[in-house]
């Protein structure tokens, strides 16, 4: 983005168009960048006064200092001074109040007596006492990202995101709504997907900062930026209502305009809408639960609008999910288009609601269970929700399981078995495995535990037994050992010897 008095739009007709640069700008593109070269090694104020000539040429000033202010966030201006400025004048003013200061003549002895104490030259002191100002930083290096057309695209570009740092309300269509969808949940903004007459398509529609109940500037920055997951698309175009210092104004973008990316610069840094949903998800990750948890999930159909959730739950052991919406501290008028989301959403869904929304009971009426919470969501309440659903799909899966289980495998673990059949490890416990013996944790045929009678005898080493176990695919040692009808004997530190068991 530019700041605000770099902005550069045309209200003509009562419209608010950016006035882009074209391809006629590119050579003024290239002499900014030139200027930026030149003044490397140079003070400030030689740069300035190369801008400043530039300006006097260019068709518009504003467009100049545009490229500039682009181009500067490459640069890297230091302080170059022989002595730290501030212990410069704090040694000389003392000195010159010592001296008394007049005269050329005081003043000069003045600054021989700041030097001395400083152990520095009277002109190196002299130069030392302003250094710190702008004017006077040294521009040290410019590693420019752009060349001169690079340049003009991302002044473009920018110009576009500071004229859309007013908008109130941006309606933006692209053949790609839900990736468009997902950025915007990146960036922490509240939105809303409508469908078009006729069910041609989907607008996605975007609350600025000026409908929040005050602006900032870190929404607004953001609001911005989602120009850049728009512009990346084959096809797009955006309608935004711009609060032009009070008057209300039409900005009309789309393909057809100069617009494009000249450089990466992703929307992912911002991973979660707010810190509620961060904390819970790090909370969840911890635990070892039966659900995965899956950010942003699947776009919704809610009647004539679309919802994106912020998570969902899918469960390991069947084709099933839940939904996780968190409604946080929002405007009234977007907490009344949420519940008429919710009420159009025909699917497994929690809810959290901030209490000082006082929309609980509106969210259990239409069907879905409302998690209350005040400050953060408490971890422990989702998880008794899903443990409903869990027991549910337990009970489900275990009617459909067969009282005998025969699986195929000589040696199989109860728990990719119970997975192989979709249900937790409880419900095939309880089962009856009329051509395997369970042993440890796994079941085996028979003719798996004659084999190892045959390789494995009292005597020998622990090592080799286990490996000989191991060829057969089972990784229990002592409950295959014990099966076996042996035990382990520990000589020392020396290792362990099979045994058989004492009668």
């Amino acid at each position: 983005m530019l700041t605000k008095d770099l902005l550069r739009v045309s209200r003509a007709g009562g419209g608010y168009r950016p006035r882009f640069a074209d391809a006629d700008d590119t050579a003024v593109a290239d002499r900014v960048l030139d200027a930026y070269r030149d003044a490397v090694g140079a003070e400030r104020a030689t740069l300035t006064d190369a801008l400043t000539a530039l300006e006097r040429d260019a068709p518009d000033f504003k467009l100049v200092r545009g490229f500039a202010k682009l181009v500067e966030r490459d640069a890297t201006f230091e302080v170059r001074a022989a002595v730290e400025p501030r212990t410069a004048r704090n040694v000389a003013f003392a000195a010159a109040e010592d001296v008394g200061v007049v005269t050329e003549a005081e003043r000069d002895a003045a600054l021989a007596d700041a030097a001395e104490r400083l152990d520095e030259t009277p002109d190196g002191v002299l130069r030392s006492l302003h250094a710190d100002r702008e004017s006077r930083e040294v521009l040290a290096a410019l590693d420019p990202r752009w060349d001169a057309e690079a340049l003009v695209a991302q002044y473009n570009l920018s110009l576009a995101q500071t004229a859309l740092f007013d908008a109130t309300e941006v309606r933006v269509r692209t053949d790609d709504p839900r990736s468009l969808v997902l950025a915007i949940k990146r960036l922490g903004l509240l939105y809303e997907v409508r469908e078009l007459e006729g069910g041609v398509g989907r607008e996605v529609v975007l609350t600025g900062p000026d409908a929040l109940f005050r602006r900032t500037r870190r929404y607004g920055t953001r609001f911005a930026r989602v120009l850049r997951a728009v512009v990346g698309r084959e096809t797009w175009r955006i309608e935004a209502t711009v609060d032009d210092r009070g008057t209300e104004r039409t900005m009309v973008l789309s393909d057809a305009d100069p617009l494009r990316v000249p450089d990466a610069d992703p929307v992912t840094d911002v991973s979660y809408d707010s810190g509620v949903e961060r904390e819970f998800a790090a909370r969840f990750d911890a635990l070892d639960l039966d659900w995965d948890l899956v950010r942003e999930p699947d776009l919704l159909d809610a009647g004539e609008r679309l919802m994106v959730p912020d998570f969902a739950f899918d469960y390991r052991y069947a084709d099933f999910r839940v939904y996780f919406e968190i409604m946080g501290f929002w405007t009234p008028e977007y907490v009344a288009k949420k519940l008429e989301q919710l009420d159009a959403t025909d699917v497994e869904l929690l809810v959290a609601v901030d209490e000082s929304l006082g929309v609980g009971d509106e969210v259990e009426t239409r069907d879905h269970r409302a998690i209350p919470y005040t400050g953060s969501v408490r971890v422990k309440d989702v998880v008794d929700a899903l443990r409903e659903f869990e027991a549910e799909l337990e009970t489900a899966a275990s009617d459909d399981l067969p009282d005998e289980l025969v699986p195929d495998a000589d040696v199989v673990a109860l728990d990719a078995l119970a997975e192989s059949y979709g249900v937790p490890v409880e419900a095939v416990e309880s089962r009856t495995f009329p051509e395997h013996d369970l042993v440890g944790r796994t079941l085996v045929r028979p003719d798996v535990l004659d084999a190892l009678r045959e390789e494995v005898a009292a005597g020998m080493a622990l090592d080799e037994a286990e490996a000989r176990i191991e060829a057969h695919g089972l990784t229990e040692t002592s409950a295959v050992l014990a099966a076996l009808g042996y035990r382990v004997e520990w000589e020392g530190l020396g290792g362990g010897v099979v045994r058989e068991k004492e009668a």
